[in-house]
């Protein structure tokens, strides 16, 4: 359950959030939903794989364990990567909309809270307003993350529509083998089918290198290479 609240400087005046990586603070999660405009720092670290939401509706996500609640980047020392996806360094704040004004057409995106993360502190961690109510530099990084996932989000639909578009997207199965023995299989998930990607057409491919879809699409390829550093760091954890 979440407990959202408007963020203001009269209210939160006093609340941090801590910004500690662990599985304390909600950070022992499977995967995260990403976003085109960071699959490049994405893909040096993690598979990036498509799943879906309740509505049948395609997605990119990192791919962190092998089962829910198991984030093999996480450490005692923290989050063992170069790079922490925007879903997870956006807690506990999420894109809030206001009613419109009198008048107005569009309904204003604010800024909201989680109050009820494990991340809010009044004692520990980033201040969000300044002693006479200003925000602080941390909500200001934190508000241009989330105008950056809004647009993401967006992005991710057009990304969606064109893999469907071109009969692109395929389910995969991946089978892991441990050191141990142990057989285990990842499910439910989707991937972009190569061979059908290499026999575009060209307009087809300068279509999708008109549409900034290209790219992010070979960085999701580029991406499984990420998927042998998992199962080392779980056989690693299974020699611990």
């Amino acid at each position: 359950m979440t407990n959202l609240a408007l963020l203001n400087n009269v209210d939160h005046q006093d609340t941090r959030i801590i910004t500690d990586r662990s599985a304390e603070y909600g950070d022992n999660v499977m995967f995260a939903m990403t976003f085109p405009h960071e699959f490049r720092d994405v893909q040096a670290w993690y598979p990036i794989l498509l799943h879906k939401d309740p509505e049948d509706n395609f997605y990119p996500l990192a791919l962190f364990g092998f089962e829910q609640k198991e984030n093999l980047f996480l450490d005692e020392s923290g989050w063992n990567a170069g790079y922490v996806p925007a879903m997870i360094r956006r807690e506990p704040f999420l894109i809030g909309f206001q009613e419109p004004k009198e008048g107005g057409a569009d309904k204003a995106r604010v800024l909201s809270i989680d109050m009820d993360s494990p991340r809010v502190s009044e004692d520990t961690g980033e201040r969000l307003f300044q002693p006479l109510g200003g925000t602080t530099p941390y909500v200001e990084d934190i508000s241009n993350l989330l105008e950056l996932i809004y647009q993401g989000t967006e992005h991710n639909k057009r990304l969606a529509a064109a893999l469907q578009e071109l009969d692109l997207i395929e389910s995969v199965n991946i089978d892991i083998t441990l050191n141990d023995g142990s057989q285990n299989q990842l499910l439910g998930f989707y991937t972009i089918n190569e061979e059908k990607l290499q026999e575009l057409p060209g307009d087809k491919l300068e279509g999708l290198s008109r549409a900034g879809l290209l790219m992010p699409i070979f960085m999701v390829l580029a991406s499984m290479s990420n998927m042998r550093r998992l199962i080392e760091f779980r056989n690693a954890k299974l020699g611990d």
